[in-house]
């Protein structure tokens, strides 16, 4: 019997390997396999194991504060030792840590309550095991997780995303300054048009990423500690007497962040939906970038530098196809769509509170992975284009046509300027070029006929598609260059 007439159906799951069983565990996602590398850094930041560092790092400070602020009755003045000692269980927080934690929380079934009774464990080792009542004190869960979020968020963006995108903005600068002076074919509608130059068009790019750069560096990021409905009610209960919204404001403030005097039970997430709207327009005017790149590189303006012993198709040897712009199109994609589900979804909650932005929130890592990993691609795929400037010359040499645009504003100017025969410009040039090639010699042939004065004469006699760019290597270089800071 064939091998063929047999059923070619998978086996039942019960036939085969499960791989969800495999030691190490395989990644689901792409992020944590696939593209580790390139996402690295934003572990350090946003994974759920910094998340608990973070939550460590706020309870720990929040203990100091107490006792510096001197809060409540009683209260010791610690030693430095003390201190240096309690911040180290934050800085410690490694493997063997996480999985107590994480043995703690199978019990409590609450992750920040695990952290509570694992900083408490500690406490005795300072001598300070009579003061566990002072760890959370007058907390509910989303005063540390708010503040846990905002750290790791700003981290993240500050350490990871924005050098980042600081070193593709370089390579975009890099490239314009270089191309500044190399005319070029514009196209309008995928139609030849006024020639350019290619560092304006990509300065273009450069000066608007540079602006959305300046707007998420100067991101604030928002923090409150107000107990459990934003009122400060259990702590004033507890101390009527201390200045409770001053001394939370000092402690937002001595996290790096920017106080909210005024919540409900969770600060309100607009500053994430703001910085998630920035980064979002980022990643879409760099979506523009590798589309323009893309088209360049498929007529031929830029070549591909191959790398060795890469493959560019499986069956077609000689192809270089531009996967890292391809790459960076669809992972650009997959981040805006979890940034704007981010940006809408955070800025609502029930009443005083619900969980949805719980949940929403343990995907910030992979929204801004998915970003960070589309600029290792654009950066990566920057260094390999080389500029085909014979390409770009001869496009150019093959579409004469598009000084119609001068010659029929020459002969506005001259009209305006009084010199006869100068009806109806724009008519005449658009009898002569609409849809039709025209070559230097039928240019010059129809220009030399009209009459023009002779300063004019000269210059449109003078003028060729390559020198018709204004003042684009001008513009590329004042703004496509690097700048300082």
């Amino acid at each position: 019997m064939s091998i063929m007439s047999e059923s070619s159906a998978l086996p039942a799951s019960g036939d085969r390997v499960s791989l969800a069983e495999a030691e190490p565990h395989i990644a689901l996602g792409a992020l944590d396999g696939r593209y580790r590398p390139a996402v690295a850094p934003l572990i350090d930041h946003l994974s759920e194991a910094a998340l608990n560092r973070n939550r460590l790092h706020v309870e720990v400070e929040w203990f100091l504060h107490l006792c510096s602020e001197q809060a409540l009755p009683g209260l010791p003045v610690l030693s430095e030792g003390q201190i240096r000692g309690l911040r180290r269980v934050v800085t410690d927080f490694g493997p063997q840590q996480i999985a107590e934690l994480a043995e703690i929380e199978a019990k409590t079934v609450h992750d920040v309550k695990a952290v509570e009774y694992f900083l408490a464990r500690r406490l005795e080792s300072f001598e300070l095991g009579h003061l566990a009542p002072l760890v959370h004190f007058a907390c509910t869960s989303e005063d540390i997780n708010n503040l846990s979020y905002a750290v790791g968020i700003r981290d993240a963006v500050t350490e990871v995303w924005l050098p980042a995108a600081r070193g593709t903005l370089a390579g975009l600068e890099e490239l314009s300054t270089a191309a500044a002076e190399v005319p070029m074919l514009s196209r309008t509608h995928g139609q030849p048009a006024t020639p350019s130059t290619l560092g304006k068009e990509i300065a273009v790019f450069v000066h608007r990423l540079r602006r959305q750069l300046r707007r998420i560096a100067g991101q604030e990021y928002l923090g409150k500690i107000n107990g459990a409905t934003g009122t400060y009610a259990a702590h004033m209960t507890a101390a009527p007497e201390a200045d409770w919204a001053g001394l939370a404001q000092r402690f937002v403030e001595h996290l790096g962040l920017t106080f909210n005097p005024l919540t409900t039970q969770i600060e309100s997430h607009d500053y994430q939906a703001e910085l998630y709207a920035d980064i979002a327009r980022f990643n879409r005017i760099l979506h523009g970038l590798c589309v323009d790149l893309w088209s360049y590189i498929s007529i031929g303006f830029f070549r591909q530098i191959p790398v060795a012993g890469a493959t560019g198709s499986s069956t077609m040897p000689h192809k270089v196809n531009p996967i890292r712009f391809e790459n960076a199109e669809a992972n650009l994609e997959i981040s805006n769509s979890l940034l704007d589900s981010l940006g809408s979804t955070l800025v609502e909650s029930r009443w005083q509170r619900d969980l949805t932005d719980s949940s929403a929130q343990r995907n910030i890592g992979t929204a801004l992975g998915h970003s960070v990993l589309a600029l290792s691609n654009v950066t990566k795929g920057l260094r390999q284009l080389d500029v085909a400037q014979e390409v770009i010359a001869a496009d150019l040499d093959a579409n004469w046509e598009v000084l119609g645009e001068a010659i029929q504003t020459v002969m506005r100017a001259e009209a305006i300027a009084g010199t006869p025969g100068m009806e109806d410009p724009y008519e005449r040039l658009k009898e002569l070029t609409r849809g039709r090639r025209v070559d230097a010699e039928k240019l010059a042939e129809f220009v030399s006929g009209l009459g023009l004065s002779e300063p004019a004469q000269r210059r449109l006699a003078e003028l060729t598609p390559q020198g018709y760019t204004g003042l684009a290597s001008q513009l590329a270089q004042q703004y496509g260059q690097a700048t300082e800071g």
